[in-house]
């Protein structure tokens, strides 16, 4: 049941927390670009990086400057001062400063374990480290949130102490006290007692900042706001260092839709699947199909109860509309699909059929037979898509093949593969030819290559992922195979399929159909050399 509560303020890790993660990378350009995404979003704070620790971080406090950010406020992140060292000349205090960013957020140790044996200074010394360094801050103007870095383990390992380090900060001025559960090896339960206990001794406001290694970053965050916090920390995507940080994705539409929290608009979030997409397409990171609210299977149903109740009311299967979170209804067809699917699946796609037009039993013969050659459109939506508008005469080809060839060749540990493709956009004929890493890469970067000067925004787009599965392993060497190709643009994710006993040629398939629906999707007008007028989809 949602309880009306008051606004709790998000706070945006993804640049510095979240680059952290296993394969995650930006470069200054992508962390510019992600910050005004966020901001788009309705992100109150957004934290830039370490000043200080790179110049990519220090470009970026600099860089970011120039940009008029309607809705976020940009933190700078880093330490205490050095033990034994005055604040105002440690080098970390001064980079903070120098990113003149109006909010700083500082971290310092709350467990005594990590004082005696990581930091190995005296309990007293950092007591002494926290004040002066939020002291100092504050002196200067600026707004100072302090992260009380393991905060939950030093609880738990000697409260008093933990205690001790939250109430120098709060003296000292701190305008936010963080409880940082670090390693994320809190349960829920834990987190609520600690937090509400925490909340009856400081008297400012509390934030939380969860890690998911025991899967439980989300449901500790919510769990925190519930017994008082008023900030939240994580990443989009839940991207961050081991198994990353809490999914802002997930708190997001939690905290707004169940607990009837004021965090952003409602408009803002509708953005939120688009904006999960963008940020996974910077870090060049596969999206979670099954990622709550925002991944493509969220609403994605394929049993047929499952449709028949949807169709006749969508919360028999929801917990939610898709549109809140700017997210869509999908219908999965496979062999096991009848009319009924066959039919909500044009609906979807705007497609004329009734339960009673021959098209729709050919389509749902023809989806039988294909899925009995080995073709999965379960797991090829764009594909089938295709399929069913060439099935109704509602598609008319972009380019045809007119041939393509691979070569392979060895010299002593190195392997090169080059590919040659010609094909043909109605009278006007391109070849081309293009290396890869492998087979399959050179015979997409041919086809790019060949096409882009048809349609230039082809170019947008690139392949994400590419499976491969034998059908029929007991033919060995000759089995057919099914090839699966995810691509992605800055807005969405597709998937296509090709079934072949040769690889190249089921690649050759799904690359097609890639391409295809990109153009499809986007309304491209057909290339037409010298053309008086343009054929528009």
């Amino acid at each position: 049941m949602k309880t009306k509560m008051k606004k709790v303020k998000l706070y945006d890790t993804t640049l510095r927390d979240g680059a952290q993660g296993e394969n995650v990378s930006f470069s200054l350009e992508d962390k510019l670009r992600i910050a005004q995404k966020l901001d788009a979003l309705g992100i109150h704070y957004i934290e830039g990086g370490w000043p200080g620790s790179n110049p990519k971080d220090a470009g970026f406090f600099k860089e970011v400057k120039k940009i008029a950010l309607k809705n976020a406020q940009v933190t700078a992140f880093g330490s205490t001062r050095r033990a034994r060292q005055k604040a105002e000349q440690d080098n970390n205090i001064k980079h903070l400063l120098k990113a003149e960013t109006e909010v700083i957020t500082i971290f310092g140790k709350s467990w005594d374990f990590q004082v005696s044996d990581i930091l190995r200074v005296g309990l007293e010394e950092n007591l002494m480290m926290i004040s002066d360094s939020v002291s100092y801050l504050k002196k200067q103007g600026r707004r100072v949130f302090y992260d009380a870095e393991h905060f939950f383990d030093g609880f738990c390992a000697n409260k008093d102490y933990a205690l001790k380090t939250l109430a120098v900060a709060q003296d000292a001025g701190a305008d936010y006290i963080v409880l940082c559960e670090t390693n994320g090896g809190m349960i829920s339960s834990e987190i609520a007692k600690i937090v509400a206990y925490v909340k009856s001794k400081i008297k400012i406001s509390l934030g939380i900042h969860t890690h998911n290694d025991c899967g439980m970053a989300v449901s500790n965050a919510i769990t925190a706001v519930e017994q008082g916090c008023v900030q939240v920390q994580g990443t989009i995507n839940g991207y961050g260092e081991r198994c990353g940080n809490a999914d802002l994705c997930v708190i997001i539409p939690n905290l707004k839709l169940k607990l009837g929290i004021d965090c952003i608009s409602d408009e803002n979030l509708k953005k939120l699947a688009e904006t999960a997409h963008y940020i996974a397409e910077i870090a060049n990171m596969i999206p979670q199909n099954n990622q709550p609210f925002v991944g493509k299977s969220a609403f994605a149903h394929k049993g047929g109860v499952h449709i028949d109740g949807v169709i006749k009311n969508a919360k028999s299967y929801e917990q939610i509309e898709p549109g809140l979170v700017g997210n869509r209804r999908r219908f999965l067809l496979s062999e096991l699909s009848g009319k009924t699917n066959i039919l909500v699946k044009a609906k979807e796609l705007n497609l004329d059929l009734n339960k009673n037009d021959p098209q729709t039993k050919k389509i749902l013969e023809l989806l039988q037979d294909l899925e009995n050659q080995g073709y999965q459109f379960e797991a090829a939506g764009s594909s089938f898509e295709l399929l069913m508008n060439k099935a109704m005469g509602k598609y008319k080809d972009f380019f045809k093949l007119e041939n393509f060839s691979i070569v392979i060749e060895k010299k002593g540990k190195e392997i090169t593969s080059k590919a040659s493709v010609q094909i043909r956009v109605n009278e006007a004929k391109k070849h081309s030819t293009a290396d890869g890493d492998g087979p399959v890469n050179a015979l997409d970067n041919a086809l790019r290559k060949a096409l882009t000067d048809f349609y230039p925004v082809l170019a947008e787009m690139h392949l994400s992922d590419f499976k491969v599965r034998v059908l029929n392993a007991k033919e060995g060497t000759a089995a057919k195979v099914r090839v699966l190709i995810q691509s992605q643009d800055k807005r969405d994710t597709w998937d296509s399929v090709g079934v072949s006993e040769n690889i190249i040629e089921a690649s050759w398939q799904a690359l097609r159909d890639s391409m295809e629906y990109k153009l499809w999707k986007e309304k491209v007008v057909r290339y037409k050399p010298q053309a008086a007028s343009r054929e528009m989809l």
